[in-house]
């Protein structure tokens, strides 16, 4: 089931975890290189890459390419791991469920960061997992600001508003989730059909009390990023909190997809995703419409032109609403 390079932990490393699928093979890499880009010349970094199906050897060899000398590669295979008596949304892929079984999947970690493959970082991990002492507490994340229109599931989770944890990025203590069983209890309690988001969802609701908040720029949902949700933000964060988000958060696109679409910090995507090699980008087809943007929107007088149509389009649609 496992494959990599070498054997045990590397206690200078930091690990971390992405979970994802075949299709997912350019975005993974996207993220990995701005991990890597605003990681400190000294920091190592073993990317464990949980999958649904086993990735081609051919693959794996250019994310390897991509670590150069400062990272390795895990790539477990996952093939029917989770029991199918979970519920899995249809919105979603089981390969999100992943993270409920990494304290029994990596009993040499004591602590790991787990990371949403649709990120682009902006700051060092390392410091984050070097520097933030769990104690006793089973994770640290990032709460989301609660829009108005959650506040029913937050009730039905029994999740008081501003204390649900995003689950896209996670430092883990595993130490203290093995002691305290709760890969089992994880599994049991993701049986429930009908959570809008099933491992997030088990996570808040048996992980209460024991979650440290991360400043939000650790994990930048779309509503942090849009001025529309501002009023919410602030009632949960600082202003100060607002402005460090907006010009260094980690972009978590929790929204439309910017390899599918033109969304928030689109360009902050594209920027990495120019610097991958040939070999990987081919694996992607991507709208050339979409490219042709994409292009256009990388000099400042093409952005004020591509923000001007985008505005006026808002603006008729807001009227004929």
């Amino acid at each position: 089931m496992m494959q990599e390079e070498r054997t045990g932990p590397n206690q200078i490393e930091v690990p971390i975890v992405l979970a994802f699928t075949p299709n997912y093979f350019v975005p993974v890499a996207t993220c990995i290189t701005s991990v890597l880009q605003y990681a400190g010349e000294t920091s190592k970094f073993h990317f464990i890459c949980l999958l649904t199906e086993a990735l081609p050897t051919a693959m794996q060899e250019l994310l390897k390419d991509l670590g150069a000398a400062r990272a390795r590669f895990t790539f477990m295979d996952l093939t029917g791991a989770v029991s199918e008596e979970i519920y899995v949304d249809p919105k979603y892929t089981i390969a999100a469920s992943y993270r409920l079984l990494l304290p029994s999947l990596l009993p040499e970690y004591d602590k790991i960061l787990y990371i949403d493959c649709d990120m682009i970082f902006q700051n060092d991990l390392s410091i984050l997992y070097h520097r933030m002492d769990l104690q006793d507490n089973y994770m640290a994340g990032v709460f989301e600001a609660t829009l108005e229109v959650q506040q029913a599931h937050m009730q039905a989770i029994g999740c008081a508003p501003g204390s649900y944890i995003n689950s896209g990025l996670l430092l883990m203590n595993l130490k203290q989730l093995r002691a305290d069983d709760m890969v089992s209890q994880f599994l049991e309690a993701a049986k429930v059909e009908g959570l809008a988001f099933p491992d997030q969802d088990v996570i808040n609701q048996l992980c209460k009390g024991r979650i440290v908040g991360l400043p939000p720029f650790w994990n930048s949902i779309r509503t942090f990023l849009l001025p529309q949700y501002k009023t919410s933000f602030l009632k949960f964060y600082t202003e100060q909190d607002w402005r460090t988000v907006q010009r260094r958060g980690n972009v978590h696109y929790t929204g439309p997809k910017p390899w599918n679409t033109f969304t928030v910090a689109f360009d902050l995507w594209w920027s990495y995703y120019n610097r991958l090699p040939v070999a990987i980008k081919k694996l992607i087809t991507i709208d050339p419409k979409l490219v042709l943007i994409a292009t256009v929107y990388r000099n400042s007088l093409g952005k004020f032109g591509v923000k001007l149509v985008q505005t006026v389009y808002r603006r008729l649609k807001g009227r004929a609403e």
